[in-house]
């Protein structure tokens, strides 16, 4: 791809749309053309534009709920999008669509789009919000009967589809964006100035992310880690670098993405080290060895684990280095003791795998949201992408912000739900589902709808923490909280999309990495059935 000429023309298109921004002052095309940009995934060009249109909007909120009263859409469409951007906006604006009982009034059901709408919204339901958890309810259940009717439009039942699999506010948004400009694409109504905006920034951004694959693959070539020592080992490079590209995607944040990717890596090889190949005793020294730091100490170590324990200290110093020349902050003591943390929660399922011990659901989780690499992913993430480094930061960090524990938690239970069978088959540690099982004696089929149950009240625990609590962070930290979540489901939603990745995550490489979308297609489309537009080549005529 000619970069630098799409550039060009993505800049000139970006300004011919904050004209239209600022242009649209009709609240309802307002809101779906702040949507529509955000659901492509480039609402971070037009940050200023959104904040000046959400300033008048929430300014007037009494107002445009008046305006908007009769109408579920646009209704819940406001919902979501203030809520999304940090205003506080209540569950009351639903009010007035429900009956006597305070049931939804049944007669919405024959707005599809509002009943749509209405879904998405009430996923952003933070903990004691009733209302928003009976909209889940109905409209999950009404939207499925309408995707079964004969004459609904193909367009809109596609959408339904895609929602009742995962809702918006749970999806990794790379790979959302890219569905959401396909689906675009079909629409009779599309802006097509947008859609190739959509298009090119897509793909330019795709450019950035396959540049940092070949970065990393040089390094992990380089390393050489999984020679015959280590060579039990997954080598996971890709899905590694995915795991970092759905946590921060913007262009900006590439060492961030390698330094990850790098941590995943090695994170992998520890993971497998401790669920399947070190005796307790190589387990615990290995253990001791990361908390005092010194390679002078790997003499006692096998060699498998010399070789990797000199991977992790290498790599964590240089990663050091980076960042103190970068932000002049010595973070070795923070890393170290984020790996410390990790080994030392591997460490616990050792024993419990090697004696046969069966926790409780409450003792797997305390130990499980740390043993899905939760202190390093966090500690090198803060590290890599804050804008600042204040010390009330530093000194929550160390105590594990609760802000970020419930997204560990949804990705562990997403990751169990994915991975467990297969897991336990080859000696590793109960996980959540089987843990349920046994202390509730129950089906796996009901330990499964349990654990479905409990990542969705998590989910309501991170929103509420998200969209109700301050935060000595920046923005950065709190939109990764949601994306670690988001990337879970991203991984382990169809199986065990990391550990067998031939299948799905294979396509969505290709879609997300490999290929770009198509530009140089001739197609004609129609705005409000009036005026054609011609796409040529990515050029506008």
């Amino acid at each position: 791809m000619q970069e630098e000429k799409f550039i060009s023309k993505i800049e000139k298109l970006k300004e011919s749309l904050k004209h239209l921004l600022y242009e649209t002052k009709d609240i309802i095309h307002q809101l779906k053309l702040i949507d529509t940009l955000s659901q492509f995934g480039v609402a971070h060009h037009f940050v200023r534009e959104i904040k000046d249109a959400f300033g008048t909007i929430y300014s007037v909120m009494n107002i445009n709920i008046n305006i908007l009263k009769d109408d579920l859409f646009s209704t819940s469409l406001l919902f979501r999008l203030l809520r999304e951007h940090g205003f506080q906006v209540s569950q009351g604006v639903f009010y007035g669509f429900k009956d006597e009982n305070g049931d939804f009034q049944l007669s919405l059901c024959d707005d599809i789009k509002g009943m749509l709408s209405l879904y998405e919204a009430s996923y952003l339901a933070v903990e004691g919000e009733d209302a928003l958890e009976k909209a889940r309810v109905f409209t999950t259940k009404h939207l499925k009967g309408i995707i079964k009717e004969d004459d609904i439009d193909p367009i809109l039942k596609e959408h339904i589809e895609h929602a009742l699999e995962l809702p918006m506010h749970w999806r990794m948004p790379r790979l959302h964006t890219h569905w959401f400009i396909g689906i675009y694409e079909k629409d009779d109504n599309m802006n097509p100035i947008l859609l190739e905006f959509a298009k090119l920034d897509f793909n330019i951004l795709q450019n950035t992310h396959r540049k940092e694959i070949k970065q990393c693959s040089r390094w992990w070539s380089t390393l050489n880690l999984l020679d015959d020592d280590l060579s039990f080992s997954r080598d996971r490079l890709v899905e590694n670098y995915l795991f970092a590209m759905g946590w921060v995607s913007k262009a900006k944040f590439s060492f961030y993405r390698e330094t990850l990717t790098q941590v995943n890596c090695l994170v992998t090889i520890i993971d497998d080290i401790y669920d399947a190949y070190g005796s307790i005793h190589e387990l615990e020294l290995f253990t001791s060895i990361v908390d005092r730091w010194d390679v002078n100490d790997i003499d006692y170590l096998p060699k498998f684990m010399k070789i990797c324990f000199l991977g992790l200290f290498n790599t964590t110093n240089d990663t050091a280095y980076k960042v103190l020349k970068m932000r002049n902050v010595n973070c070795i003591p923070y890393l170290k003791k984020s790996l410390l943390e990790l080994c030392k929660a591997y460490l616990v399922e050792a024993n419990w795998a090697h004696s046969s011990y069966k926790p409780t659901l409450k003792e797997y989780l305390d130990n499980a949201w740390i043993s899905i690499g939760a202190f390093p992913i966090l500690f090198h993430s803060f590290f890599c992408i804050s804008e600042a480094i204040s010390n009330e930061a530093l000194e929550i960090l160390e105590n594990f912000p609760i802000i970020m524990r419930q997204s560990f938690l949804i990705a562990r239970l997403c990751n169990d739900l994915g991975t467990s069978i297969e897991e336990v088959n080859r000696g590793d540690v109960n996980k959540s589902i089987q843990c349920y099982m046994h202390e509730k004696g129950v089906a796996e089929t009901i330990a499964r709808e349990q654990i479905q149950d409990l990542i969705r009240e998590t989910w309501k625990e991170l929103n509420t923490k998200i969209f109700t609590m301050s935060s000595p962070f920046d923005v950065s930290l709190n939109n990764l909280a949601m994306n670690i979540a988001r990337t879970g489901h991203f991984m382990y939603d169809h199986g065990d999309g990391f550990g067998i990745p031939q299948h799905k995550t294979k396509d969505r490489v290709i879609s997300l990495v490999i290929k770009p979308i198509p530009l140089d297609e001739i197609k004609v489309y129609k705005i409000n059935g009036e005026i054609i537009y011609i796409l040529f080549c990515g050029n506008l005529y």
